[in-house]
């Protein structure tokens, strides 16, 4: 009896063993299963970042133009101003009271021209006296005309439609001729300049024709869209050799008037890649710096060979040496070969991959 149940249970233990290793055989077979694509060919967008800042389209500095105390401010900080309205007004006492002098002046210099001409007429002063009263009264004229500006500068009006900035004075106080009294912007339209490194902008000049419009989109601090487009218009003439970078300079229209001068924000400038070749950032691993693919031959080998990126899309590498668009990679478990491995693979169509580089992602 003993040696029955020794024999079943030896039996039992066969079998159990067996199935097990049925099992992990199965399992390994399904290991050695890998899925391989090719790269994939099309037009698409380069999508490169760049801090900004933001400027007014006109920004300047309103200054005291003459001496005296501010008798009135017009605005408040914040105002939108019209054109030629009134603003700032310094006390014009000592200015008036110049103008009504050199009036006088001119009137006083006007009835001696009249007199000196008519006895000129008559041929009873030399030519010479009327030319003398004829400079004096020219002379009195322009001391007139020079007051007549002094008196103008007590006034400070918008040269164009803005918005007012802080106030730097108060009514009553002494100013000084050259003073700060604020800052005034037109904000109908705003420069966003940002910086691009020098292998980036030869990039550019390459891709973009010069009569192009580059369109560009402006992420603002609260990780929100702009909602109007930008145009770059210009490129600054020189490079930083400090920092090897060149200014861009893009215009956005501002109509509700949401950007202010000296806000912060990212430009994005989208590159058009004609006949990109694609491949996954997953099918690729690094050694030394160098960027690898694993290629799969007609015998099922796998190889490895260098690759060079061209430019990186999320989840994307457009490659521009190393790959043709009919070769096969490896797109999962790189890490589970090694050079000259035979393999067992699923090929998995390019569009598909790329469609779904969210949900592979690692």
């Amino acid at each position: 009896m003993k040696n029955q149940i020794f024999m079943l249970l030896s039996l039992c233990g066969t079998l159990w063993i067996a199935s097990c290793n049925s099992h992990g055989e199965e399992h390994k077979e399904a290991e050695t299963t890998f899925m391989v694509t090719s790269p994939l060919t099309m037009d698409t967008l380069l999508t490169k970042d760049y801090v900004s800042q933001i400027h007014s389209i006109q920004h300047i500095e309103l200054r005291a133009q003459e001496r005296g105390y501010l008798q009135k401010i017009y605005v408040d900080e914040g105002q939108l101003v019209k054109k030629g309205q009134l603003m700032f007004k310094i006390m014009p006492k000592l200015y008036e009271a110049e103008q009504q002098s050199a009036k006088a002046e001119v009137d006083f210099a006007e009835i001696e021209y009249q007199n000196t001409k008519t006895l000129a007429d008559r041929n009873i002063v030399a030519p010479n006296e009327l030319a003398m009263a004829k400079a004096k009264l020219a002379k009195a004229s322009a001391e007139l005309a020079l007051a007549e500006v002094h008196l103008q500068f007590t006034e400070i009006r918008a040269p164009f439609d803005g918005i007012i900035g802080r106030f730097h004075v108060r009514e009553g106080s002494l100013l000084d001729e050259g003073d700060l009294l604020s800052e005034f912007s037109d904000n109908s339209k705003m420069w966003v300049y940002y910086n691009v490194p020098e292998a980036e902008y030869l990039e550019y000049k390459a891709k973009v024709a010069s009569n192009d419009d580059v369109i560009v989109h402006l992420l603002m601090a609260n990780n929100k869209y702009f909602a109007y487009q930008g145009v770059v218009e210009t490129i600054v003439a020189d490079f930083n050799n400090e920092t090897g970078n060149i200014a861009f300079r893009a215009t956005f229209p501002n109509p509700e008037g949401l950007l202010r001068h000296g806000e912060t924000g990212n430009i994005e400038m989208r590159i058009p890649l004609k006949d990109a070749l694609l491949i996954p950032q997953k099918a690729t691993f690094e050694v030394l710096d160098k960027k690898y693919v694993y290629v799969v031959d007609a015998e099922n080998i796998i190889r490895s060979r260098e690759v060079t990126i061209a430019a990186e899309i999320p989840h994307i590498y457009v490659i521009s040496e190393g790959l043709e668009k009919t070769d096969k990679i490896l797109l999962e478990g790189l890490r589970l070969v090694k050079e000259n491995d035979e393999i067992h693979y699923d090929f998995v169509h390019p569009h598909t991959v790329l469609s779904q580089l969210d949900l592979y992602a690692e």
